[in-house]
């Protein structure tokens, strides 16, 4: 079952690069706080490259004169997601977090078998608006697609 309105995000650890390698919670990164995580099928893909990623770089302070913080996640390595970030000029407090066992993503209940491709098991693409640890927002996509996970539809349909 994924995860829906109301939910608590679920507790895991994910990893990211700052000034070395960290595990951070999410609870940590969640509690006492406004986020928006968005999730992508993986680091370099066209559409999370093209458009995905580009769009919440694009409106990035818009999130944060909102009050919002905002997590990008794919079942990517840190070190990949270190090196997209660079490629993709993303401004520093967009965090960029690694699910490199994709704990989170079955967590969450929005596995996507890419095996195929040759991808292996990774992250449906989504996005979900979290306060103080609970989804307020869901916005998970269809296979394929990009629409409701974009960051000018959550932007447009943030709950108040």
């Amino acid at each position: 079952m994924s995860i829906k309105v109301g939910d608590r995000i679920p507790e895991v650890t994910l990893k990211r690069l700052r000034e070395g390698l960290e595990t951070v919670d999410t609870y940590t990164l969640f509690d006492g706080r406004k986020a928006v995580m968005f999730a992508v099928p993986g680091a370099f893909t066209p559409t999370c490259s093209a458009r995905h990623l580009p769009g919440y770089v694009e409106l990035f302070d818009q999130f944060r004169s909102r009050g919002i913080e905002v997590f990008c996640v794919a079942v990517n390595d840190p070190f990949v997601m270190q090196a997209w970030a660079k490629t993709q000029s993303v401004p520093d407090g967009l965090q960029m977090l690694s699910d490199g066992n994709g704990d989170l993503t079955r967590a969450l209940g929005l596995e996507l078998d890419a095996t195929s491709s040759g991808m292996g098991i990774r992250s449906r693409r989504f996005a979900l608006y979290v306060e103080d640890g609970i989804v307020r927002g869901c916005y998970i996509e269809e296979p394929g697609q990009f629409e409701v996970s974009s960051a000018q539809y959550v932007l447009e349909h943030l709950p108040s």
